[in-house]
């Protein structure tokens, strides 16, 4: 890939990613893309022109999910790159490629990725929801939809997050944040991941300590105020 396909690329995916929120803006891509070419080096047999532009790429239809949520951001995404790349004058198969591994780039959906790019982007993605960058990117991203901090039991306890029904930055963090590291597929991603955690860790339990320091205790303090 040269600067100016780059160039061209980059042009797109910024255009594309003006209406995003402030969780997966284009500062987001270039982290991404910055993790996936460390990842790169691990690693054999990599297309780094695959892997870049998939990365510039991967978030394309955030903003359609945003507006309608029965969008999967990484299928119609998928659909949109593999269009934008054949017209700009890209291979058939350099644009499927590209394709498929923005297709299995998201967490929830979209299928295992197959190809070392693939999974390449899966982790340089998912890394950047790890640590104190992916603690921020949750409560940003869960404030904009109006999702709370966390969820209270029947019995007026806060929940540790643990089948959360609702959406709650606690469930997220006990579905998706705390795991990532066993869902990742390269060595150097995992090493990555490990250092990141121990940030994570540290202030979900820091925050629920607080939360139900203030809320349980609270609300005895409160039963006894008003039994006066």
């Amino acid at each position: 890939m040269n600067g100016g396909q780059y160039a061209l690329l980059d042009a797109y995916m910024r255009k594309r990613m003006r209406d995003c929120d402030s969780a997966h803006d284009c500062e987001h891509v270039y982290r991404v893309l910055g993790v996936a070419l460390d990842i790169a080096q691990s690693e054999q047999d990599v297309n780094i022109d695959v892997l870049i532009a998939a990365c510039l790429l991967h978030d394309i239809a955030r903003p359609d999910q945003l507006r309608d949520h029965r969008v999967c951001h990484a299928e119609a995404g998928a659909k949109k790159a593999k269009r934008f790349l054949k017209k700009n004058g890209f291979g058939n198969a350099f644009a499927r490629h590209v394709a498929d591994c923005v297709r299995t780039h998201r967490f929830r959906k979209g299928g295992e990725p197959s190809s070392i790019e693939a999974k390449i982007l899966f982790d340089a993605d998912k890394i950047d929801v790890c640590g104190a960058t992916g603690i921020a990117r949750t409560l940003f991203y869960q404030g904009r939809l109006g999702e709370p901090m966390y969820a209270c039991l029947a019995d007026g306890s806060i929940s540790d997050g643990t089948g959360d029904k609702a959406k709650t930055f606690f469930g997220e963090y006990k579905y998706k944040l705390e795991n990532i590291r066993e869902r990742l597929f390269t060595s150097r991603g995992r090493e990555i991941t490990r250092e990141r955690q121990k940030t994570a860790d540290a202030f979900y339990q820091s925050m629920l300590a607080e939360v139900r320091a203030s809320r349980e205790k609270g609300c005895a303090l409160l039963e006894q105020a008003l039994e006066r």
